[in-house]
């Protein structure tokens, strides 16, 4: 509330706005905007879709409710502006390592299952977003079997 009221008056009083909190270069930006991508690929970004993003991205970036719903709006937008996956996946390779990289397919992944199947869509922009972050095929596809088999469980338990 006190940042609100502090940007209000800096317009008012002709100051700068405050600015954005996920900027268009922020990494989290990048890589919530994959998983949006993969997540509406079969339609619009569904209730169940969203909190299972919500949550991928809490925990993930350690994040409290309100900056992760700021984190998924930064992300929605970025995809309806991106025309290609390089935008996204040349940032993450600038600055995550191996596994980092590796832990966001497996958040694409389960975004792609979250509506409890897998199109042949799905698993090709997975497989392209994948290769452009330097994951290889073995491993997106063991992410993808671990993926699947903790779905598998939680429904068992």
């Amino acid at each position: 509330m006190f940042d609100e009221l502090k940007a209000l008056f800096g317009e008012l009083t002709g100051g700068t706005k405050h600015p954005a909190r996920f900027g268009p270069d922020d990494m989290r930006v990048a890589a919530a905007a994959l998983m949006v991508h993969v997540a509406t690929l079969d339609g619009d970004l569904t209730p169940p879709e969203r909190a299972k993003l919500h949550a991928l991205l809490k925990t993930r970036f350690k994040l409290e409710d309100k900056a992760t719903e700021e984190l998924i709006d930064a992300a929605v937008a970025a995809d309806h502006e991106a025309v290609d996956f390089y935008r996204f996946t040349s940032l993450l390779m600038r600055i995550m390592d191996e596994e980092q990289r590796r832990r966001i397919v497996a958040m694409m992944w389960e975004m792609a299952f979250a509506d409890g199947n897998i199109s042949e869509f799905e698993d090709n922009v997975m497989w392209r977003v994948a290769d452009l972050l330097g994951v290889s095929n073995r491993d997106r596809i063991e992410l993808r079997r671990e993926i699947a088999d903790s779905r598998k469980d939680d429904r068992e338990t």
